[in-house]
């Protein structure tokens, strides 16, 4: 039922605003941004800092045309990086510029550079870019520590979706620890899951916290119609602080190893096998001095297994992935417990881990 009023209390009600003239004029007279609640205040003031340290990422490639052979420069991808440091260092996704002939960084003022690739991980979905000729006006985001994300924590996350420039989201931590496949077809673990909208363009863009500090990589999204479903996923900042430093200074993630050659995890499913078989040891390398053995053919042509990796340092290891994710763990220089199965003998090896080749 619909109440309306009546003429006399209408009238009350004229004349007491009359009498109140504060009132009128204080509903006309206010200010927008006083009625912010403390939540939107804080994600204006994230944006407004963090914005000017996001760029888009274009990837060109070239290609040859079939009715004239005139070799052309045609769009590849396009995706979000953020400035690492004033020099110029941008970090983006390895599969926003895997491929490209070129790469042009839009800044967030529209101001455009040509950039040349400094490291890749493919195996972490991560590159760094350098700027030609980069301003002396750059702006960088403070690190944050992802050990300290938990699951409801508000995060940010500013990109380039669909091309739209500085485009802002914000959502929770939705889970932690998740495992997602890197371009190389490894697996990204501890890989941070929120609900903020990440669409294709977002690729390579900050997830912030509250305080404005980079918690996270943005890197891909679960969604049957390849849209945001509310499913996204972020390459955590503890993996960027470890990754991004190498990829400066070697242009690649130093990887320790242990000189030896693994069967494919396609053949270890084949086969039932438990544990990861060595196919081959190079001589003089530190598995070969810790007096591993790999398989060999036997005179009827028949694969005789030497060891087959089992634990690292008490982590059991299944696949090729497990074991390289248990090596990552450590530097060149260290020393490793190894547990094998060579037929029904259970071994152990100390080995001292070297530099990959």
């Amino acid at each position: 039922m619909v109440h309306r009023l009546s003429g006399p209390v209408f009238a009350f009600l004229a004349a007491l605003m009359l009498t109140l003239p504060g009132l009128h004029t204080q509903a006309r007279g206010v200010d927008y941004l006083s009625f912010a609640t403390e939540d939107e205040a804080n994600t204006t003031e994230i944006f407004a800092r963090a914005s000017p340290s996001v760029v888009y990422v274009t990837n060109t490639a070239l290609s040859r045309s079939i009715f004239s052979l005139n070799v052309q420069e045609i769009p590849r991808g396009s995706g979000s990086g953020f400035v690492w440091d004033e020099s110029g260092l941008i970090v983006t996704n390895f599969h926003v510029i895997a491929g490209a002939h070129r790469l042009i960084v839009t800044l967030h003022d529209r101001r455009q550079y040509d950039a040349k690739v400094v490291g890749i991980a493919p195996e972490k979905d991560l590159a760094v870019l350098r700027l030609e000729a980069p301003p002396d006006d750059l702006v960088s985001l403070p690190l944050g520590d992802s050990s300290e994300l938990s699951v409801g924590r508000k995060v940010l996350a500013i990109g380039n979706p669909f091309g739209l420039d500085t485009t802002l989201t914000t959502g929770i931590v939705s889970a932690l620890g998740r495992e997602i496949a890197a371009p190389n077809n490894r697996r990204i673990r501890g890989v941070i899951q929120t609900d903020a909208a990440i669409n294709p363009g977002n690729s390579g863009g900050p997830l912030l916290n509250s305080l404005g500090q980079l918690v996270g990589v943005n890197t891909a999204i679960y969604s049957p119609s390849g849209a945001s479903a509310g499913i996204g996923f972020a390459i955590p900042v503890n993996t960027v602080k470890d990754v991004v430093p190498q990829l400066i200074s070697y242009g690649r993630i130093l990887r320790p190893m242990i000189g030896v050659e693994l069967a494919s995890d396609r053949w270890v499913q084949r086969y039932r096998i438990e544990g990861v078989p060595i196919v081959h040891v190079y001589p003089g390398l530190p598995a070969d001095r810790a007096g591993m053995v790999g398989a060999r053919r036997t005179s009827r042509y028949e694969v005789e297994l030497g060891d087959v990796i089992t634990h690292i340092d008490g982590q059991e290891i299944r696949n090729n992935d497990d074991y390289l994710a248990a090596l990552e763990k450590y530097q060149p220089g260290d020393r490793i417990v190894i547990k094998t199965r060579r037929g029904e003998e259970a071994l152990s090896f100390t080995v001292k881990l070297i530099e990959s080749q």
